[in-house]
């Protein structure tokens, strides 16, 4: 149940094709080969309402949390994390070199007693795999 959620300041529309960054994170979640494909899912969240350090409108934010469930130790955690934000941090570049800018990204690992889910994409995925 890898669970990517990206909040971003409204003022970057203009400085990053948001449809591309969900791709990308998709994408480099999926080489790390520790998340089942059917469990991914990335959405980008508008902020139009925000306040950045001294209150200036041209500073930017994009930050991502990654929910997960239990099962992955630290060291594969941490080496999927490092993947994923090397690979996200470089589609920033640009902004970061054209704007101020902040990026952000944390894992979190939900407790599979009081996390509930019904999904029968996986299956769907299986029977793909076998009929091609």
């Amino acid at each position: 149940m890898p669970h990517f959620t990206i909040e971003y300041s409204a003022n970057l529309d203009g400085l990053v094709d948001m449809g591309a960054t969900v791709e990308l994170v998709r994408k480099v979640a999926v080489e790390t080969g520790i998340f089942p494909l059917g469990g991914i899912r990335v959405r980008a969240v508008r902020c139009e309402h925000y306040a950045i350090a001294d209150g200036r409108k041209n500073y930017g934010f994009l930050d991502m949390v990654l929910r997960l469930g239990e099962g992955r130790d630290l060291a594969t955690r941490k080496q999927a994390g490092e993947h994923i934000f090397k690979a996200l941090s470089a589609h920033l570049d640009p902004v970061f070199a054209n704007s101020k800018f902040a990026l952000s990204f944390d894992m979190q690992i939900n407790d599979k007693e009081t996390s509930w889910k019904r999904n029968n994409i996986h299956d769907a995925l299986k029977v793909e795999t076998v009929n091609g």
